[in-house]
């Protein structure tokens, strides 16, 4: 227990220090911290939207495979019930 509230207690202690230095800071300091942050937002929902279209890709690959293998089993069962014929 004692190592997780010194962990939290330094993870305050480091977020206010930097929000003591953001309010501190010239405007150039600050734009150039909302722009990291911006920048930093893109590249989570660039990722995040990547992810997405690669589970979309997987999840396409996986039902055209289903219907290859659904398609198979039918002609399958068709040769077996002309053949019965």
């Amino acid at each position: 227990m004692g190592n997780k509230k010194n962990g939290l207690l330094a993870l305050l202690g480091l977020g206010a220090i930097a929000w003591w230095k953001y309010k501190n800071s010239t405007p150039e300091e600050k734009q150039k911290v909302k722009d990291q942050i911006d920048t930093a937002k893109s590249n989570v929902n660039k990722w995040g939207s990547d992810l997405k279209n690669k589970a979309n890709d997987v999840a396409s690959q996986v039902q055209d495979k289903a219907s290859e293998y659904t398609k198979k089993a039918e002609n399958a069962a068709n040769d077996v019930k002309s053949d019965l014929n």
